[in-house]
């Protein structure tokens, strides 16, 4: 038998070859019968705030000059008050004298958004409730019947996304080498005014606010949570007006006609009932 020589070592720290060995096999776990299968991890997944529509609720008598102005504008911004102001005075005044967390403007600076169709304050409206019952709403608001009222609707992506382009426009047209802060969103767990309310008026609390409100079990405190969008809101960024029959939707898009914005006219009959009505 020819005998084998041991392989050139190039170096003494080359390795000794050795055999390949075969993977250990693992054990596979003795599944026993009538016993629960394992679960499997499942990937944490993040809720997308971005996608949550927000509402902004005026009275049709409005519509006209919202769009002449081609803006919502925050209340403390309005040269004159609105033809039908669902806000009784002592909540404007509220409002003006409630400073949002961690900022010094005042609610009133702030453009207004329920973030549910069915919030509070529009369901006192809807189910003509005595003004007793939300102290926030203006007399002439109960002489308004629901059909009467139209919702503005956008989303947080939309009103975000036109936040921060409104502030590169801003830098492209000034000679002033400071930067622009682009403006944020605030966010409340109830009303503004509330000494109680918590805020989130920071790109990362506001976004905490909204998973929290939308994660909550009864879903109590998201009728109760503003959005905040501070100044004025262009009407570019309201993709849909939400109305309560046929008859509305012909008003409004009346009225689109001579404007040069043209979102989409939904009918959308459960945004205009109460609660209580039989369904």
């Amino acid at each position: 038998m020819k005998k084998t020589r041991a392989p050139k070592l190039s170096s003494l720290r080359d390795p000794l070859p050795t055999a390949a060995m075969p993977p250990a096999r693992v054990a596979r776990p003795v599944r026993v019968a009538g016993a629960p299968r394992p679960v499997r991890a499942e990937k944490n997944s993040t809720d997308n705030v971005d996608e949550q529509r927000v509402y902004h609720l005026t009275h049709i008598s409005n519509l006209a000059a919202i769009l002449r102005d081609g803006c919502l504008f925050a209340s403390a911004a309005l040269t004159t008050r609105p033809a039908v102001d669902i806000s009784a005075p002592a909540t404007r005044e509220s409002r003006r004298d409630a400073l949002v967390a961690g900022t010094e403007r005042s609610v009133a600076e702030y453009v207004p958004f329920f973030l549910s169709p069915n919030a509070t304050v529009w369901e006192s409206i809807r189910a003509d409730a005595a003004d007793a019952a939300d102290s926030r709403l203006a007399l002439d608001a109960h002489g308004s019947e629901a059909f009467d009222f139209v919702m503005l609707v956008s989303t947080v992506k939309k009103i975000n996304d036109g936040l921060v382009a409104t502030t590169m426009t801003d830098a492209s047209t000034t000679d002033d080498e400071t930067p622009l802060v682009p403006s944020l969103v605030a966010v409340t767990d109830g009303d503004a005014a509330g000494t109680l309310t918590r805020f989130g008026a920071t790109a990362a609390t506001a976004e905490r606010m909204l998973q929290t409100l939308r994660a909550e079990a009864d879903g109590a405190m998201i009728l109760e949570a503003e959005l905040l969008v501070p100044d004025a809101v262009p009407m570019e960024l309201v993709t849909l007006i939400g109305v309560c029959n046929d008859n509305v939707r012909e008003t409004v898009r009346g009225i689109l006609k001579s404007s040069a914005f043209k979102p989409k006219v939904a009918v959308y009959p459960p945004w205009f009932h109460s609660s209580a009505d039989p369904q």
